[in-house]
């Protein structure tokens, strides 16, 4: 397994995520030996959504207000219709998540957490898969969509749903242990 032990991971989310879309890259994060902080604008607990229902709640470790890209090696960005939909119109989330690519820090995206690279102006000229109902919310912001289990454009680890959280954990550890972050040249 990848020792991502020295790396700190920020994951930023908010009521609605998707449960097993956090959960899942949370503990891959921490059993691959990383520090993992869940960020959300509010403070206590957020509930995700499981299924057809409200799941179970999970505690925040930092509000967004109280932290900074500086603090985190990388971006974890669950999905869910709800939650990303909602931190996409948060404009701190927007400018959290944009201040990570302007650092060349690796940040993952699964399910419709795109939504926020696409409000963060991430997406144009990268290839990126998600959720096929946002195929076309992708294509609009001049995201180079694929239908993929997981796809790696310069450090950006995209998903399309739980079924990929396995490709999409490791690819994302991966990027984390690398260290030495790729051009991002346009």
């Amino acid at each position: 397994m990848t020792d991502i032990s020295d790396r700190k991971v920020a994951i930023l989310a908010t009521n609605g995520f998707e449960q097993s879309e956090l959960e899942s890259p949370l503990k891959a994060l921490k059993d691959a030996g990383a520090t993992v902080h869940v960020i959300a604008p509010e403070g206590g607990e957020i509930r995700g959504w499981d299924g057809d229902d409200w799941g179970s709640k999970v505690a925040v470790d930092h509000t967004l207000d109280a932290v900074k890209s500086a603090d985190y090696d990388a971006l974890m960005l669950p999905g869910g219709q709800i939650n990303p939909d909602v931190l996409r119109a948060n404009p701190d989330a927007v400018t959290f998540v944009r201040a990570f690519w302007d650092a060349k820090k690796p940040i993952g995206a699964i399910c419709h957490a795109p939504w926020l690279l696409i409000e963060a102006e991430i997406v144009d000229g990268r290839r990126v898969t998600s959720f096929p109902s946002i195929r076309k919310d992708v294509e609009n912001a001049g995201g180079i969509w694929e239908d993929s289990e997981v796809v790696c454009d310069k450090a950006l680890v995209t998903s399309r749903n739980p079924d990929d959280l396995p490709a999409f954990n490791a690819k994302l550890i991966e990027e984390i242990a690398e260290g030495k972050h790729r051009s991002r040249a346009a």
